[in-house]
């Protein structure tokens, strides 16, 4: 079994794995070779993720920063699971004891084979493979209700299916704590002015839609998703799809609202915009697959773009907590809210015609 001590005050939790904790698992999986290199490929938030090398090829180590090890563990047998339904995963490797996490001075573990491939973003698929990439996450979908025992208990979601949309009068409190803290930046930069234009916008627009917030009746079908399927988490290779990663947020949702938050990022433009050509294949090769009516997604168009109306975790995170990690996505992002509100018609059309 994987060894577990106490965390020392001293140990930075952040850190990459030091010489003595990368030989204490390569001894602890039994790996072939001795270890080269260990450099990082990623920085989530969940998670760290690094590329092990070693004499006889290479693994994905990732770090859990959660440390949940029940949670984890549950997450890799369901991907084992996915893996031998043909669904594109990289399922973890297990230890001498057949475990798939490790916890070592308290950081938890858990070793993947190398993937080869490269993220795609929509602006880099033609229509055949939007349309793939649809009945991709929708085999997904079917996929995670046949292997996961219905009477699992879900974990706590950000999005739950039996509550209204976002209250108004809450993100109206927020625009102004938000504002308050932008206009009082010293040395004020174009972020600063960016979000302060945006606020005043957002603003205007909510008072103007407030009344079409979503009713709990409008709630599409739940069901076990994915919980982040965006492009750095799609790994191709020679143009298909080779590995779906990073199963951290895997939960229940509403699952069209997952297609629908997936496009929004997948087929998002620099300026701001959804380019509604893609999507149409995309979201029609959803239906084909999972049996989703129009109708059904024609709500769960209104639930994203209400949520995103009244969404600002972006400069929550910049002003609220001091974390800048999320800021080049903001100009996109604040866009695209604007944009889906004036074609609104439009979007929908695209997911439900």
């Amino acid at each position: 079994m994987p060894r577990s001590l106490v965390l020392s005050a001293e140990t930075d939790p952040d850190a990459p794995p030091d010489r003595e904790t990368l030989y204490a698992l390569h001894a602890h999986y039994d790996l072939p070779g001795e270890p080269l290199t260990c450099r990082p490929v990623s920085h989530g938030l969940l998670n760290r993720g690094y590329r092990l090398t070693t004499t006889h090829g290479g693994y994905f180590l990732k770090h859990h920063l959660d440390g949940d090890r029940a949670a984890i563990a549950r997450q890799h047998r369901v991907t084992e699971r996915l893996d031998v339904l043909g669904v594109p995963v990289a399922p973890p490797v297990a230890d001498r004891c057949g475990e798939t996490v490790t916890v070592i001075d308290g950081r938890c573990w858990a070793l993947h084979p190398w993937v080869e491939g490269r993220h795609r973003d929509g602006g880099q698929l033609n229509r055949a493979q939007c349309w793939a990439l649809g009945a991709l996450l929708g085999l997904v979908h079917l996929c995670l209700e046949e292997v996961i025992d219905p009477r699992t208990p879900a974990p706590s979601a950000d999005h739950t299916p039996d509550e209204l949309g976002a209250d108004p009068e809450q993100t109206f409190e927020l625009i102004e704590r938000l504002l308050s803290l932008a206009r009082a930046r010293q040395g004020r930069d174009a972020f600063d002015d960016l979000a302060v234009h945006r606020l005043e916008e957002r603003r205007e627009l909510l008072a103007r839609h407030a009344h079409r917030r979503p009713e709990a009746a409008q709630v599409p079908a739940t069901g076990w998703v994915h919980g982040d399927f965006h492009p750095l988490n799609l790994l191709y290779r020679d143009g298909e799809p080779a590995a779906i990663v990073d199963w951290d947020r895997l939960g229940v949702q509403p699952r069209a609202e997952e297609a629908v938050r997936a496009a929004a990022i997948f087929f998002v433009l620099p300026g701001g915009r959804l380019e509604l050509a893609k999507v149409r294949p995309y979201a029609r090769a959803y239906r084909c697959v999972t049996g989703a009516t129009p109708e059904e997604l024609a709500a769960a168009v209104h639930r994203v773009w209400w949520e995103r109306l009244n969404d600002f975790w972006m400069l929550s995170w910049h002003y609220q907590l001091g974390d800048w990690r999320a800021d080049p996505q903001f100009p996109a992002a604040a866009a695209l809210a604007v944009w889906w509100t004036r074609e609104y018609e439009a979007v929908r059309a695209a997911f439900a015609g």
